[in-house]
């Protein structure tokens, strides 16, 4: 008999505490936290090892709240999405519809941010192309590490969802 975890003691990345920092500081700009409190909280947040770190930090503020803190979609039953496979589509199960190896490849093979705008980047793909023209080339190099990061460790699409394997 398997027994799932408790999601709030499931360890939390470096994704998940970005977007709370994000969140928080559209409480700051908002004027719902001062300055030392706002400080605080992002430095619990960027601290944070699970989940349940970071539910006091949002306990008495509305929304917005980081997708990590909001409750878990329901999973349709079977046949509700179009063409199923094994019962459920990459984005009913968070996934992107893009593939992390044609993302690298772009990047790799044509390195001008193209992998990014495949993904859904188009700020960091415009940034890479831009880099890359005005260095005359020079700026290749950041394209080519993205990409080879991007197949070691994946990455997520302009939507936030993780890249399918």
């Amino acid at each position: 008999m398997t027994t799932s975890p408790d999601p709030d003691a499931v360890r939390i990345g470096t994704f998940e505490r970005e977007q709370c920092v994000e969140a928080l500081g559209v409480h700051f700009a908002e004027g719902r936290l001062e300055t030392t409190e706002y400080e605080e909280r992002v430095t619990t947040a960027l601290g944070a090892q699970k989940k349940s770190d970071l539910v006091p930090l949002f306990a008495d503020l509305p929304d917005p709240h980081p997708p990590v803190l909001r409750p878990p979609a329901p999973i349709p039953a079977y046949g509700q999405y179009p063409q199923p496979v094994y019962g459920y589509t990459p984005a009913a199960r968070g996934m992107s519809d893009k593939s992390k190896l044609t993302t690298g490849l772009l990047q790799i093979v044509l390195p001008f941010g193209i992998g990014r705008f495949y993904a859904g980047h188009v700020g960091i793909g415009v940034a890479q192309l831009m880099v890359v023209l005005f260095t005359c080339g020079a700026g290749v190099l950041w394209p080519i590490i993205d990409g080879i990061i991007i197949l070691a460790n994946g990455g997520h699409d302009g939507q936030g969802r993780r890249l399918i394997d």
